[in-house]
């Protein structure tokens, strides 16, 4: 038997173990990224909601879901957020318009439009616009963020190592 011998009969959508019944929530890493991306693709939902602030980080939450939370962020030349994790939450970033940096203890990452970034739980960072124009991002968490520690370079690296006897 060869691959060619292989041949569908009749109509394969009424194959009912084939048939995945639409989630009303995401569930899955996959899940979250396609809602991002998304969002990012219907800027109606979100472009006339964008605001500019020049003392502080501007950010509006845009949806919340069964055990998630979606969030729009504002950069203008020189924020960032500090060096964090987000707690027990993961997350999906995702850049809408612009340019950001995401800085980790181990190196650095540009994020143009476009780009998207998943973080486990504890997943300490910071993230930056370097650029010399404006940014738009839009952040994903599940479960929903209800912290966000702040960290010093010496204490991540210290959770970041592992522990010796």
């Amino acid at each position: 038997m060869s691959d060619n011998d292989l041949q569908i009969a009749g109509d394969i959508l009424e194959v009912p173990h084939l048939l995945q019944p639409p989630r009303e929530h995401p569930t899955t890493v996959a899940d979250f990224v396609g809602l991002a991306r998304a969002i990012a693709a219907d800027r109606f939902q979100w472009e006339h909601l964008v605001r500019y602030d020049a003392t502080t980080r501007w950010y509006h939450r845009l949806r919340t879901g069964q055990g998630y939370e979606v969030w729009l962020l504002t950069w203008v030349p020189g924020q960032g957020s500090g060096l964090h994790d987000h707690g027990r939450s993961s997350g999906v970033l995702t850049v809408l318009e612009g340019t950001l940096t995401e800085q980790t203890l181990t190196g650095r990452r540009v994020l143009s439009a476009g780009a998207q970034r998943v973080f486990a739980p504890r997943y300490v960072h910071q993230v930056v616009n370097d650029a010399m124009e404006p940014a738009v991002s839009l952040h994903v968490y599940q479960p929903g963020l209800t912290e966000m520690p702040t960290h010093t370079t010496c204490e991540a690296r210290r959770q970041q190592s592992p522990v010796t006897a």
